[in-house]
Order: structure tokens, then sequence, then C-alpha cells
């Protein structure tokens, strides 16, 4: 008798989150235009260097342009350059109203609560990458990354954050530099160069040496490279 009223609560919780996910779905494909920030409508220049690409997608997201919006690459954890967009974009971007506004206040909530295990965020993601270029996500997210508080003031992009943290230009950074702006996305006011410096430096060092082949993550959920940090 457990055993079919386990099966039979499986069965009802694979239902509920086949609904939920369907309908996750239509709504991002139907909202997706509205979303999209202006920035998206037009043809910019990159705002990385060629070296400064490389460096960001082997650590952020190592498969980004060939994959859908989602993946599972060693050190990269739960997510990808596409779905951290797609968080920013469908749920912290602009506010909607209406029934379309209801969902977005839902779909908030529910990643408030449980953003570890939300596979919402993902069916976005994969809404995202095949309504914006893979070129228009890199732009989005090095644009908008969240990177510190900085003088009392919250620091939104790479190139504001190269102005705060180095008084340069994001193109007349060190490779050092950059570096340790990529070591910050993990956690920008712990890994922070003024009240983190002595993680941060750690953390740019184990950077340093996925970069140079010396050490790699120890699987998809290792993001914070510990045993890179410690091996010599």
């Amino acid at each position: 008798m457990y055993l079919k009223v386990s099966g039979k609560v499986l069965l009802g919780i694979a239902v509920a989150l086949s609904i939920y996910l369907s309908i996750t779905a239509i709504w991002a494909s139907l909202i997706v235009s509205d979303v999209l920030p202006e920035v998206t409508k037009s043809n910019k220049q990159s705002l990385l260097t060629i070296e400064q690409e490389k460096i960001l997608l082997k650590i952020e997201d190592p498969t980004f342009y060939e994959h859908a919006g989602l993946d599972i690459s060693e050190g990269q954890g739960l997510t990808t350059i596409t779905s951290s967009v797609a968080r920013n974009v469908f749920l912290f971007g602009e506010n909607l109203s209406g029934a379309a506004g209801s969902f977005q206040s839902l779909y908030r909530g529910v990643f408030k609560c449980c953003k570890r295990i939300d596979l919402g965020r993902d069916i976005m993601a994969l809404v995202l990458n095949q309504n914006l270029s893979k070129e228009q996500q890199l732009q989005l997210f090095v644009s908008s990354s969240y990177m510190g508080g900085y003088k009392g003031r919250q620091i939104k992009g790479f190139p504001a954050a190269a102005s705060s943290y180095f008084k340069k230009s994001l193109s007349d950074i060190t490779e050092d530099e950059f570096i340790t702006l990529v070591a910050m996305l993990k956690a920008p006011n712990y890994f922070h160069p003024t009240k983190g410096a002595k993680q941060l430096k750690t953390r740019v060092s184990s950077i340093k040496k996925i970069l140079a082949g010396t050490c790699k993550p120890r699987g998809w959920l290792d993001t914070e490279y510990k045993y890179c940090a410690g091996n010599a």
C-alpha cells in the first residue's frame, strides 16, 4: 500500500511539474519581445576583447556558443550565461502588468524561495536562446552583471566595474585585472577588491591555474575551486 501511495504521489508531482514548466514556456514565449531591453535592438561592438571573452567563457560557460541555453560543465555550477541573462530579463527587468505581471510575480517568488532547484528559469533560458543571439546574450551579461558595491552604490556591468575598481576603461585593463572581475562574479561582495581582498586573491590564483591548465574543477558543482587553491 505504501509503495502504491508513494507512486501516486510521485506521479502527481511529475504532472504538476510538467504543467508548471509548460505554462512557464508559454508565458516566456509570449512576453519575450516585451521584456528584452533596448540594447538588444541595436548592433553594438563587443564590449570585450577576444582574449577577455576567452577568459570569461572558460570560467563561466565553456560551451556557451554550442549549447541551447543549458549545460553542465565542470566548475560551472547550476547556471549558464544564458540562464543568468534570462533571470535578469524575465524576472528582474521590466515590471509587467495584467496577467503577464501576475505570472512574473509568481515566478519571482518561486525563484526567491527555491532558486537552487527551480526549473522555471531553465525553461526561460531555452526561450531566450531562441530569441536572442549569443552575441547579444553575452553583451547583456557583460553590461548588466552585478559587480558589488562601491562607495555606497551598486556597480552593474564590467565597464562600470573596471572604471570603479581600476580607474580604467574595460578595454584598457590588464589581463590580471580582468581575471579579478571574472573572479568577483560568483559573490561580488564577498570576493570584493577591498572588503574581501584576501579571498579574492585566492580565487584569482585558482582561476589562473584553471586557465593555464595546471588545475581543473572537480565536477560541475565545484565553483569554489578549493582544490586548485591548495594545489601549488
